[in-house]
């Protein structure tokens, strides 16, 4: 069995958008104070603080008298953003991620709801403290029964329920295609085969329409009526781009699962990568982390096979009829001749067949 995570965007009546707002609040305030109490103890007496303890102080906030709206919401979120907390903690001491930061009031805000806060029933969500259901757009139906759902509410306004479901996923026919993929800026995605997929370059399209707004944001006075209006303005340009971005990335990434039985590609460092000054927006754009993550996803789901190759392999410099590797290759030159064998080359369709081949070297012997 697998887990996916359907996420519908959702419309909640005014009592609903009050009962969402202090479960919002309630659940930041839970986690920053939490997490201050366990930086002070960390940094000014050494003490790690578990996930008991932290519990264990959740409940002494909610006795406070100075707190009594802690009442007013469902416990499950305020434990559970404890949980989250914890497991931010333990990404941070074993190297995967940043220390934990605290949660804005402007920024995404979210709540998690396990099943004893909320009831799926005939297609109808009811959460905790709450009557009537939640107005859902249903975009597709549910695999099975959600056991976690997610509410979140995003910079611009929008409110979402994410639906964690079991499913057994059906494998795909088997196909004869194998493709080697090289991801790049001009096109995203050069395949092996030719194709090419180019690239839409979201943040260009709409760079214009931002810069515009944003200037619009820059002139009024911080924390005004017309300041939270321009900024939630800002907010839905920003959430088209990002919209637009994951839906090419999705429709990509199924497209390539669709038509091969193996996909090669680079694993690269992203991370590394956005370093560079000049590359780092557009790299950002691409989205080429998401993308091979969706494919080695996607991959398990449906009965295909993602190969990964060396990210020093010289994919680019290396002639794939001789095998002769040049020197140099600078980004700007995209066609060169092979001194050895003097084929022209397609610096891409090159390199994606290079990485085909190792991908097929690496499938067959496990090197």
């Amino acid at each position: 069995m697998k887990e996916i995570a359907v996420k519908q965007r959702f419309y909640p009546t005014p009592e609903q958008v009050t009962l969402l707002e202090q479960t919002f609040g309630c659940t930041r305030f839970v986690y920053n104070s939490i997490l201050r109490w366990r930086t002070d103890a960390y940094y000014n007496e050494q003490i790690k603080i578990n996930y008991n303890k932290a519990s264990s102080y959740l409940t002494e906030l909610k006795k406070n008298p100075e707190f009594p709206w802690l009442n007013d919401v469902s416990s499950v979120p305020l434990q559970q953003a404890i949980r989250n907390q914890q497991t931010a903690f333990k990404n941070f001491f074993e190297g995967r991620a940043k220390y934990p930061t605290f949660k804005k009031k402007r920024s995404k805000q979210s709540a998690q709801l396990t099943k004893a806060a909320f009831r799926y029933t005939d297609g109808q969500l009811f959460m905790a403290k709450s009557k009537q259901p939640i107005n859902v757009r249903w975009s597709r139906e549910l695999p099975s029964e959600p056991t976690t759902i997610t509410i979140s509410k995003d910079s611009a306004g929008r409110y979402f329920v994410s639906c964690l479901c079991r499913f057994e996923p059906k494998p795909l026919s088997i196909s004869k295609n194998t493709v080697g993929i090289d991801l790049g800026l001009t096109d995203l995605v050069i395949a092996s085969n030719g194709f090419k997929s180019g690239n839409p370059r979201h943040t260009k399209r709409y760079a214009s329409k931002l810069a515009k707004t944003q200037r619009v944001l820059s002139k009024k006075k911080k924390g005004s009526s017309n300041f939270h209006k321009a900024r939630k303005k800002v907010a839905r340009v920003q959430a088209k781009i990002a919209d637009c971005r994951h839906d090419f990335t999705h429709k990509l990434t199924s497209q390539l699962i669709n038509d091969n039985q193996v996909i090669s590609c680079e694993s690269l460092s992203v991370k590394n990568m956005v370093k560079n000054r000049k590359l780092a927006k557009a790299i950002s754009d691409a989205n080429w982390g998401e993308f091979v993550r969706q494919l080695t996803y996607k991959a398990e789901w449906y009965g295909r096979t993602v190969v990964k190759i060396d990210k020093w392999y010289p994919s680019s410099k290396r002639c794939n009829c001789c095998g002769q590797v040049v020197d140099s290759l600078p980004l700007h030159i995209r066609k060169w001749s092979c001194p050895q064998c003097s084929s022209e080359l397609d610096r891409d369709i090159n390199a994606a067949l290079n990485i085909k081949a190792v991908g097929q070297t690496v499938l067959a012997c496990g090197a």
